[in-house]
């Protein structure tokens, strides 16, 4: 790897906006594409932030939306590196709606992300590996290589 391995802590990243309606569609719930931006980009943070280098974003899959936002309430995003892999990085986000009235949040989607390194030459280079702190971070940490083959996988049948 290219430098020490890194906590998780150091990746995890949160971003919060309210949903205006600019921001939704004719149900009043805000536009899918417009969680999926919200989505690379803070992956795209969470990815810097462990190998303290320019990112792009390699894929995205299962991304599940899991229940709407509607217009009125935030939207609560976490991020954080979960595994690497040479230059590669995956990264969970986890998406939620807050009620900013009666406090209620939801789980409203989730997606892994697989973001590559670029040294200043715009190559993919080495990233740290990862030491996950908390349980879910094992548990994320654990499963990500199953992910990895699953990725390398539907990329060979393409």
């Amino acid at each position: 790897m290219a430098t020490e391995a890194c906590p998780t802590g150091q990746s995890r990243t949160y971003l919060t906006d309210l949903v205006f309606p600019p921001d939704t569609n004719h149900h009043n719930t805000i536009f899918g594409g417009k969680v999926m931006a919200y989505v690379d980009k803070i992956a795209c943070i969470a990815a810097m932030r462990h190998c303290r280098k320019p990112v792009v974003t390699a894929s995205s899959d299962s991304f599940d939306f899991l229940a709407p936002i509607k217009t009125g309430e935030a939207i609560n995003l976490e991020a954080y590196v979960t595994w690497t892999h040479n230059t590669s990085m995956e990264v969970f986000v986890k998406v939620e709606s807050e009620n900013l009235l009666t406090g209620e949040k939801k789980m409203t989607a989730r997606a892994y992300l697989t973001m590559i390194a670029l040294d200043d030459q715009g190559k993919p280079t080495l990233v740290p590996a990862v030491i996950p702190e908390t349980e879910e971070e094992r548990i994320q940490h654990e499963k990500a290589k199953h992910r990895y083959a699953l990725r390398k996988q539907r990329k060979a049948e393409q």
